[in-house]
């Protein structure tokens, strides 16, 4: 366990080594947080008006429900796969030793568009899928619901990647994304967890710190502790932002690894071989 931890930071700093080559690549999680958090507010209007969100905490799941919930769906996916095929198209040029722009990225995104709409209607339907199971099934449903998500985010662990790079369909990338992954074993996600393991842990201190500044800045003025919430509130906000590129940054590494044998010039190739070791 220690090995496959200490493994993971390894794959951390490589990661975070290629961001702070390519400080651009913050932007394109960035947009898609600030995006999404658009697009949600957009949505809770309606869905608050219709009473869809009412009648979806009670389990009821009509019409409208529905389509206002594939709606949000599909547009949230829809940002955050743009916004993702964007990094993870900066982060390639990078490994494979260019020096990307943020324009660089978005255009990669823009040119596969129509299969990010696609693979986007794809998650959508199954997100509204498990919501509603999980949301009707009970206990069993939601355990059931959670071991699909589970499987279903191993499939296209690099779906992105192949959308970016093979010029293919979203059908066919789901398909590619599990062919890929079929060549390691079950440790291919140790990268990725850790990633989430080393931010997880540096968003928790940055809160337990803050907590006790902020109890400590109450007992003076209260302004002091309005002033000390909201920069716990931007440290953890940070800590997310690089986290999500980092982790763009080690799936784009992983995706050439998989299909060329190398993570690229300033990845290890050597610790992905440890990490990602081929099935014999």
């Amino acid at each position: 366990m220690f090995e496959r931890f200490s493994r993971s930071v390894e794959l951390a700093k490589a990661s975070w080594n290629v961001l702070r080559s390519d400080k651009e690549l913050l932007i394109f999680p960035l947009v898609s947080f600030l995006l999404t958090v658009l697009v949600t507010i957009s949505f809770a209007v309606p869905l608050w008006a219709t009473g869809a969100l009412e009648r979806a905490a009670d389990g009821g799941f009509d019409a409208v429900t529905l389509v206002l919930g594939f709606l949000y769906y599909f547009v949230t996916y829809t940002v955050i796969i743009f916004c993702n095929a964007a990094l993870v198209g900066g982060a390639l040029i990078r490994l494979e030793g260019g020096d990307p722009t943020a324009r660089d990225g978005f255009r990669i995104a823009f040119s596969r568009l129509p299969a990010i709409l696609g693979y986007a209607a794809i998650s959508a339907t199954v997100g509204v899928i498990l919501r509603a199971i999980a949301e009707r099934g009970g206990i069993v449903g939601a355990i059931g619901a959670a071991i699909v998500g589970v499987a279903w985010n191993l499939a296209t662990f690099l779906a992105i990647p192949v959308l970016v790079v093979e010029n293919v369909g979203p059908i066919e990338a789901v398909k590619r994304s599990g062919g890929l992954l079929k060549r390691t074993w079950g440790e291919q996600v140790v990268g990725n967890v850790g990633i989430s393991l080393v931010f997880g842990l540096l968003a928790l201190a940055v809160i337990l710190a803050g907590g006790a500044l902020i109890a400590v800045m109450a007992s003076i003025a209260v302004p002091l502790a309005i002033a000390a919430i909201v920069l716990v509130v931007i440290l953890v906000a940070a800590i997310a932002l690089v986290g999500a590129a980092v982790s763009g940054i080690f799936t784009a590494s992983l995706y050439r690894y998989v299909t060329k044998g190398d993570g690229g010039s300033m990845f290890p190739t050597a610790t992905l071989q440890q990490a990602f070791r081929p099935k014999g």
